[in-house]
């Protein structure tokens, strides 16, 4: 059954998100997208905080595609507060980040990530883990139930 919900995409470099959504065209996905350029804006977007206080305007996330490297609030501090935070422990969270260290790989694993994915080199790369990701998050993975908390 094919998941339609939203995808938030934590992403702050330009070309990264470019790169990505060009990658979800060709893959085939046509959920709808937000994009969070930080994760200050991440976490008010999932708290359903000012400026997205409309919850029917913007409605929490299936899932969430992650980078690491954010200004401000990096992406484990993100999936740190995610995992915390009462009604949205069982989001789903992919980690899509540059290189990075085993112990932000290990940090992410304690904190229960979804997956965690490098950055491919190529637009071919991109476009096939975006099919792959399409097929098991989309496609053949059920979304859990995740509330905001009033």
């Amino acid at each position: 059954m094919l998941n339609e919900g939203l995808v938030l995409i934590v992403e702050d470099n330009d070309d990264d998100l470019f790169i990505l959504q060009h990658a979800f065209q060709k893959a085939g996905i046509t959920n709808p997208v937000h994009v969070a350029r930080t994760g200050k804006d991440a976490i008010a977007f999932l708290a359903g905080a000012d400026p997205y206080s409309d919850w029917n305007k913007f409605p929490l996330p299936s899932i969430v595609l992650l980078d690491l490297k954010l200004p401000d609030i990096n992406g484990l501090e993100v999936l740190a507060w995610i995992r915390k935070t009462a009604g949205l422990q069982a989001l789903r969270v992919a980690i899509f980040t540059g290189l990075c260290s085993s112990k932000e790989v290990e940090v992410a694993n304690d904190l229960r990530v979804n997956g965690f994915d490098i950055k491919p080199a190529s637009l071919g790369g991109w476009t096939e883990m975006m099919k792959n990701f399409r097929v098991h998050w989309l496609e053949s993975s059920r979304t859990p139930q995740v509330t905001r908390m009033r």
